[in-house]
């Protein structure tokens, strides 16, 4: 089988389940396992990388607007590599190319691949989408074993936070405007051992403003802006660290956000573990320090 995958997330399930001698396309954003970089890319962005969160907002939102996707597919690549299937997603226009406009491309190519659309709004169907790449690709028992042993995880950080005491919780998924973290978010906080606050499980991502956080008077933030590592989001975080907005908050992080938090792949689970060690110290394992780190 000939597999390209035009998600991040799903170019993570398809080496879990083992399938990385059949994956012959990911995008550019494809960097997990590090091996996976070394794929030819079939996607492209119309982002320009140097431009800051308020420049990013203009250009997506000037996007949506217009119906012009952010991404783009190169079609000779795909043609060349002739997929069996292509794996891609209908949630957000944001974080990559619609299967819509897959499927019109593929018809434009005369390519008969199959297309599956992961779009998950909690951690179970998140869970769920291995299931489904599993029945997929043929390996549906590798599959449900990886996810009984993810579901095992979250449950031991169920037990392990129990009946502590649980900080209202504020994700801010991006700076410039500031946006709430959604979908799957609030619940991965509730897991950790938080109350969620400006979100609700399986909602998406919506746009707030400073007032309406001041209000909701957030005891820790967690600034986990979609698509940034660790030293991005530690960077940027400084640019709003001191605002009076935040500071009755008696905590504030900032996350590897690409890794953890943003991408609706197996390590949300590492996510959830890393929040509840962030919210609950010693509960819990430690978080790896190259994911999470306290700016107050």
């Amino acid at each position: 089988m000939r597999i390209v995958s035009l998600l991040p997330s799903a170019t993570e399930i398809v080496y879990a389940l083992g399938l990385e001698d059949d994956l012959v396309g990911v995008t550019h954003e494809c960097d997990w396992p590090p091996e996976a970089k070394d794929k030819r890319h079939v996607s492209f962005s119309e982002l320009p990388p140097s431009a800051d969160p308020s420049e990013v907002d203009r250009l997506v939102s000037a996007s949506l607007g217009d119906g012009h996707p952010i991404y783009g597919l190169d079609n000779e690549a795909i043609r060349e590599l002739r997929p069996d299937l292509v794996i891609s997603q209908d949630l957000c226009a944001v974080c990559a190319v619609p299967s819509g406009h897959v499927n019109e491309a593929l018809d434009i190519l005369g390519c008969r691949a199959e297309v599956v659309s992961l779009d998950p709004s909690s951690l179970h169907e998140v869970l769920d989408c291995m299931l489904t790449v599993g029945a997929a690709t043929g390996t549906e028992a590798r599959a449900k074993q990886i996810v009984e042993t993810l579901r095992e995880r979250l449950a031991s950080v169920a037990g392990a936070v129990g009946g502590l005491e649980r900080p209202r919780t504020f994700a801010l998924e991006w700076s410039d405007p500031p946006f709430n973290g959604g979908h799957w978010v609030p619940e991965m906080i509730e897991r950790a051992g938080g109350e969620p606050v400006l979100g609700c499980p399986g909602t998406p991502s919506v746009r707030v403003s400073w007032d309406q956080i001041a209000a909701a008077a957030p005891e820790v933030v967690v600034f986990m802006p979609c698509g940034y590592d660790l030293e991005q989001a530690s960077t940027e975080a400084q640019k709003i660290l001191r605002r009076d907005e935040l500071g009755g908050a008696r905590a504030f992080f900032s996350v590897d956000a690409s890794s953890y938090f943003s991408r609706p792949g197996p390590r949300l689970v590492d996510g959830v573990e890393i929040l509840a060690s962030a919210l609950h110290p010693g509960a819990v394992d430690g978080a790896p320090p190259s994911s999470l780190r306290r700016l107050r």
